[in-house]
């Protein structure tokens, strides 16, 4: 409803008008350039970006000028990758990385853009036929003057829209570099059983040659060289398959990079995660929560009637008033409406509190594995030593005629065996650090991100 009107007011709103319609009909050509060469530039800056690599995506900085203390955190992390072969392949990773997570943050940035500035009045045209077949153009400004912070609700959901997909391209990064690690500790794992079952194949076939020298002299059985043999080529399917699953596991993580790495081998040392780095779940469902608390209060703001001021200028004449109205219509079910949007607050801090729960729980598993696998590992490193010590004397006990060639070939695929275990069990334990590492969001330096 119009509450109020004036002349005065009236020829306002039309110099406003007259101003706004002239500087729009003088301005388009130059507003069409400069929106030409502002896309020639981005095309430009798009061109040396591809050139150079993939750049940052991170700003603390929002568009309204705050500092959001969520990406701010995200930044400051730094990885637990020390220098050496696996920063190298989460390099190699990162720079072929299709970063599909960082269009969706640039989307966010820009309707956060958009909406830093719905506090300025908006400014369209109208255009109406009537019953007569009179067509009415009119030029519409208005002005909320009192809104009950829902345009604040907008900006600051906006804003939180950004900070969610800042930290779903932060979970992103850090799961590509962990599938390309897991591919990476699969290869070396097998390379390194492949090399214990090398070094174990010149032996192997001496037992084989020596068994059938036996045979052949009518002193040993041919059973027993049928046995030999089996161990000898089961040795050798097993080296075979290794060597299959690390060229595999190379072949795909080749695939992910952008730079060769079929000459990286070895491990590199892996720093202890920051004690107060929050898990990237955690961080997400808190931003998530944010934004839904904004997305309440902005439909809350809508079932209050607000004031606004505006007017037109058109074929009709020139007006200006008041207005006073909800953006939605008041019906008998507002009370419900109003306590589903005050109990959206506790939904949201709920689902924060279980997914918090939820990721200690996940690390705690990760860290009791890590737990058993050290173990398990000073074990199978202690038995790998035993059953050394046990091959050495039943060969020198062999060599005196106490023992046969059978149980000194037993006694050594003990100790291949061991061997590979505790060589694999130190792989397990790095994979298990790391997936530590990827909840906590630490594989990758926020810079690079």
């Amino acid at each position: 409803m119009i509450l109020s009107r004036s002349r005065q007011g009236t020829r306002v709103i039309t110099l406003l008008a007259v101003v706004v319609s002239s500087a729009a009909l003088a301005g388009c050509d130059s507003l069409t350039g400069m929106m030409s060469s502002r896309n020639a530039t981005s095309l430009d800056i798009a061109g040396e970006a591809a050139s150079v690599g993939p750049e940052a995506a991170l700003e603390a900085e929002m568009e309204d000028g705050t500092t959001s203390g969520l990406i701010d955190g995200l930044l400051n992390r730094q990885s637990i990758l020390e220098p050496g072969p696996m920063r190298d392949v989460a390099e190699a990773v990162m720079a072929a990385n299709s970063r599909a997570a960082e269009a969706d943050l640039r989307a966010a940035t820009l309707r956060a853009e958009a909406k830093a500035m719905n506090w300025l009045p908006t400014i369209g045209p109208s255009v109406s036929l009537t019953s007569l077949g009179a067509v009415v153009t009119s030029l519409v400004v208005n002005q909320a003057l009192v809104d009950f912070g829902g345009r604040r609700a907008e900006r600051d959901y906006a804003k939180h829209d950004v900070e969610v997909a800042a930290v779903a391209l932060a979970a992103d990064s850090n799961t590509r570099v962990m599938e390309a690690l897991e591919l990476y500790l699969t290869a070396e794992a097998a390379r390194a059983r492949a090399a214990v079952n090398a070094d174990a194949m010149g032996q192997m076939r001496h037992f084989a040659y020596v068994m059938s020298e036996r045979v052949n002299a009518g002193i040993s059985d041919r059973a027993d060289l049928q046995v030999v043999q089996q161990k000898h080529n089961q040795m050798a399917a097993d080296m075979a398959s290794d060597t299959e699953t690390a060229a595999s596991a190379l072949a795909e993580l080749q695939a992910m990079a952008a730079t060769p790495l079929a000459d990286v081998h070895g491990l590199s040392p892996l720093a202890a995660p920051s004690l107060t780095a929050v898990p990237l779940a955690v961080m997400k469902a808190e931003a998530e929560s944010s934004r839904a608390i904004a997305a309440a209060r902005a439909a809350r703001s809508g079932l209050l009637p607000g004031l606004a001021i505006g007017g037109s200028v058109g074929s009709e004449g020139e007006n200006l008033g008041l207005t006073l109205g909800a953006a939605n219509a008041l019906g008998l079910g507002l009370g419900a409406q109003m306590e589903a949007i005050d109990a959206e607050r506790e939904a949201t801090a709920a689902r924060v509190v279980a997914e918090r729960e939820a990721a200690d729980r996940e690390i705690a598993a990760l860290q009791g594995r890590l737990t058993s696998l050290l173990r398990q590992e000073a074990e199978a490193r202690q038995l790998a030593t035993q059953a050394a010590q046990n091959y050495a004397l039943f060969a020198e006990q062999q060599r005196a005629g106490q023992r046969g060639v059978t149980e000194v070939v037993s006694v050594f695929e003990t100790k291949v065996r061991s061997e590979r275990t505790a060589v694999e069990l130190r792989y397990d334990i790095i994979l298990v650090e790391l997936k530590i590492a990827e909840r906590l969001g630490v594989l990758v330096d926020g810079e690079r991100i």
